[in-house]
């Protein structure tokens, strides 16, 4: 692959705990603490860089040691770094917590990705290499997302939305601009409920059946693609009726892999990053299901290793174990 991917999004310096459980409120916990790279862009960033894309990241940072350490791994994983400087904010951070068997819970200090701005991202965008995917998160300034999706029209590339976190606003005008939504069963069901669609328990997505899975997504998202992760039980699809993109179908799921899972820390942004690679190269017509295969194992093997952004998988990795 040697598409052209811009992701617009968060650096988060992280704070990972394990533990053998998750702690419950008012308990403590024994565990192993250790630090890294993370947020959603960035994570999304290495996994499209180790997918086989020509990488352009677009974010906001301090001027701390977060930061310094953001450019290095830039450098490392060849992402071109594009950054607005914020002298008086630090650098955005995570506090992670992870349990043997896989779960985790995130909370994050938005820090310098909140201040993302979208006269910064339109500019930088006009005078960067064109792009033929944009990928886009919702932990920075929503202006900034609206001015990628808008640059991303503009140029004629595939806009990938990403909903998440679950709690940041996904405005009507959000989702008009997206070509392809990419929530997980959380974020699904936080979006139908703030849009008026219905209110539903997203631990029970998985067991929907499709058709109805695919009228909600069509309310929701009108002419957007929406692929909603489903973690061991894959991926369901739904496409506008007149779009579907090079599928036979308007609506599918897609089977999870097998795989042991030690830390699925960073699994939906290995997803996202790696479905923007594979669109960069898609040839015309091609399936999007194809796409989405081929991001689903790219994930699964994220999973295999502890961490996020450093536990992206390379290319090479993914198509000798599934070729």
């Amino acid at each position: 692959m040697s598409g052209r991917v811009a992701v617009v999004g968060s650096y988060n310096q992280d704070h990972v705990w394990n533990s053998r459980e998750l702690p419950q409120p008012g308990a403590t916990r024994f565990g192993n603490y250790a630090s890294g790279p993370g947020g959603k862009g960035f994570n999304q960033a290495v996994a499209a860089a180790r997918a086989g894309a020509k990488v352009g990241f677009f974010c906001a940072l301090g001027e701390d040691a977060a930061a310094e350490h953001a450019r290095q791994l830039a450098g490392d994983e060849a992402i071109h770094l594009h950054v607005e400087a914020r002298c008086e904010t630090p650098s955005g951070s995570a506090g992670i917590f992870v349990g043997d068997d896989g779960r985790n819970m995130i909370v994050v200090a938005a820090g310098a990705n909140a201040e993302l701005s979208a006269a910064f991202i339109t500019s930088e965008m006009a005078s960067a290499e064109v792009a033929d995917v944009v990928l886009a998160q919702l932990e920075v300034n929503p202006e900034a997302v609206v001015a990628a999706l808008l640059a991303a029209r503009s140029e004629g590339a595939i806009s990938i939305l990403n909903p998440a976190p679950a709690d940041a606003p996904t405005t009507a005008r959000l989702l008009s601009l997206a070509d392809v939504l990419t929530p997980n069963e959380t974020e699904f069901a936080a979006m139908l409920a703030r849009h008026d669609v219905v209110t539903v328990d997203a631990d029970e997505i998985a067991g929907i059946g499709d058709s109805q899975l695919h009228r909600w997504c069509r309310q929701l998202a009108g002419s957007a693609s929406v692929i909603v992760t489903l973690g061991k039980h894959g991926a369901f699809v739904s496409h506008p009726v007149d779009l579907r993109r090079g599928d036979a179908d308007d609506c599918y799921r897609i089977a999870a892999e097998s795989i042991r899972t030690i830390d699925s820390t960073g699994a939906g942004d290995a997803f996202n990053g790696a479905l923007a690679a594979a669109l960069s190269v898609a040839p015309p017509n091609a399936a999007f299901a194809e796409s989405v295969r081929f991001a689903s194992r790219y994930a699964a093997m994220s999973t295999e290793a502890a961490g996020a952004a450093l536990a992206m998988p390379t290319l090479n990795a993914v198509l000798s174990r599934f070729d």
